[in-house]
C-alpha cells in the first residue's frame, strides 16, 4: 500500500508541478495585471480622458490627451486601469502613466496616480 501511495504522489507531482509554474497561472487572475487587447476601445478612451481631466483639475494643468499607447487592467473590487498615454502640454508632447480605479456598478472612478514617464 505504501508503494502505491508513493507512486500516486509521484504521478500527481509530474502532472501538476509544471502547471504551478506555467504562464497560464499568471494570466487573468484576481489581483494580477492583464494587457488590454484593444486600446482603441471607446471605454479605454473614456478612462484616459477621465484621467487627464482629473489630473488637470487637481494640478491646475491643461494637458490634452493625444492617444493611449498601451494599457493593462487589474481586477480588484472593480477594475484598475493602468494606461500609458501621450498628452500635450502646450506644444510639448509627453508620455504619462495613469492609474484609474473604476466601479461601474456605482458609477465611480478615481484617479489613483498620474506620473510623467521618464526616458
Amino acid at each position: 500500500m505504501q508503494q502505491n501511495s508513493r507512486s500516486l504522489i509521484f504521478f500527481l507531482s509530474l502532472v501538476f508541478f509544471p502547471l504551478i509554474f506555467s504562464d497560464a497561472r499568471k494570466a487573468n487572475f484576481t489581483g494580477g495585471w492583464s494587457p488590454i487587447q484593444n486600446i482603441t476601445d471607446p471605454h479605454v478612451s473614456e478612462i484616459a480622458e477621465f484621467a487627464v481631466g482629473q489630473y488637470n483639475n487637481e494640478s491646475k494643468a491643461s494637458l490634452k490627451l493625444e492617444k493611449v499607447l498601451k494599457g493593462e487592467t487589474q481586477v480588484v473590487s472593480g477594475t484598475n486601469y493602468r494606461l500609458v498615454l501621450k498628452a500635450k502640454d502646450g506644444a510639448a508632447e509627453k508620455t504619462y502613466e495613469a492609474v484609474v480605479w473604476e466601479k461601474p456598478w456605482q458609477n465611480y472612478k478615481n484617479l489613483t496616480s498620474f506620473d510623467l514617464v521618464k526616458g
